[in-house]
């Protein structure tokens, strides 16, 4: 019995099933949110993915700087508005400041490849490693076992190494 279940579990069908059920599991992680719970969790959130126009590599929500403040205040007075969602009022401080106030690019378009291109990059190193393997394999697997005339060879070069003087190096 041990061994029939042994048998079911090394099928290639099943652990292509368990390959999928964990890529949907981590792709409902990923994506799902529960979003902010009151204003100032929105604010916040959204000071995340702002960065400081002043500032290098800080977001809006970190820096101090009097623009960062601005920008905070603008947030805050949009969202105390409740007319814009989080992802109209980033597009807003978008178009006041520029695509280079964005934390994270955006998934459309040329900033697309940002996202894109290191998955390819990725694929392609898997398939060359692929690739690489399998003819280092087809080449072992054309290797004949050594003859008689290969060890005596080798054995010939291992004595006269034996025979030479130590020269010190």
């Amino acid at each position: 019995m041990a061994s029939e279940l042994n048998a079911k579990v090394k099928r290639w069908p099943g652990w292509v099933l368990l390959v999928f059920v964990i890529a949907g599991f981590l792709a409902v992680g990923a994506t799902r949110s529960t979003g902010p719970a009151s204003q100032d969790d929105r604010v916040d959130a959204i000071a995340r993915r702002v960065a400081c126009p002043i500032c290098d590599g800080e977001s809006v929500f970190e820096s101090q700087n009097n623009a960062s403040q601005a920008i905070r205040n603008q947030v805050q007075q949009l969202v105390a508005d409740n007319d814009l969602s989080d992802a109209e009022i980033v597009a807003f401080i978008e178009t006041r400041y520029g695509a280079q106030v964005l934390l994270v690019p955006k998934a459309s378009g040329f900033d697309a490849l940002v996202w894109v291109l290191p998955a390819v990059a990725f694929a392609c190193g898997v398939a060359a490693l692929v690739v690489v393997f399998r003819r280092w394999k087809r080449e072992a697997g054309g290797m004949r076992e050594p003859t008689d005339d290969d060890r005596a060879l080798v054995e010939a070069a291992l004595l006269a190494q034996l025979d030479e003087p130590d020269t010190g190096r």
